[in-house]
């Protein structure tokens, strides 16, 4: 069966100052678990803490720049560039430069507080 929504949750976010989390697709707006969906909007200096989630997230940066940090080193994407974190990696997400970022994410599976597995 088709199904609409008009408009995505607006969800809370980990870290700080802030983020906005508009889920389109996941387990929040769409009772979808296979795949999450959402956009990002965060200020300048947000970070929030490691994690080691049991999802691969893909990340596709659409203005700014968002900054992943792994056990590899440190990756910075910009304005039309992707990120992604194979699940079971530590990755650390943060957006220092002035302007922040806005940013999708795509989650697979989807995005879950209870499989995400943030530092302490």
């Amino acid at each position: 069966m088709i199904r609409k929504f008009k408009s995505p949750s607006i969800i809370s976010a980990s870290g700080a100052p802030s983020k906005v989390i508009e889920e389109f697709i996941g387990r929040v707006n769409s009772a979808t678990e296979d795949v999450s969906i959402a956009r990002m909007s965060a200020a300048p200096g947000w970070e929030e803490p490691g994690q080691r989630p049991e999802f691969t997230e893909y990340t596709v940066v659409l203005s700014g720049m968002v900054r992943v940090a792994s056990a590899d080193g440190v990756t910075d994407a910009a304005a039309g560039e992707v990120v992604i974190a194979p699940a079971g990696e530590w990755v650390k997400y943060s957006t220092p430069g002035a302007e922040g970022a806005e940013y999708i994410s795509v989650c697979l599976p989807a995005f879950s507080p209870d499989t995400v597995h943030r530092d302490e």
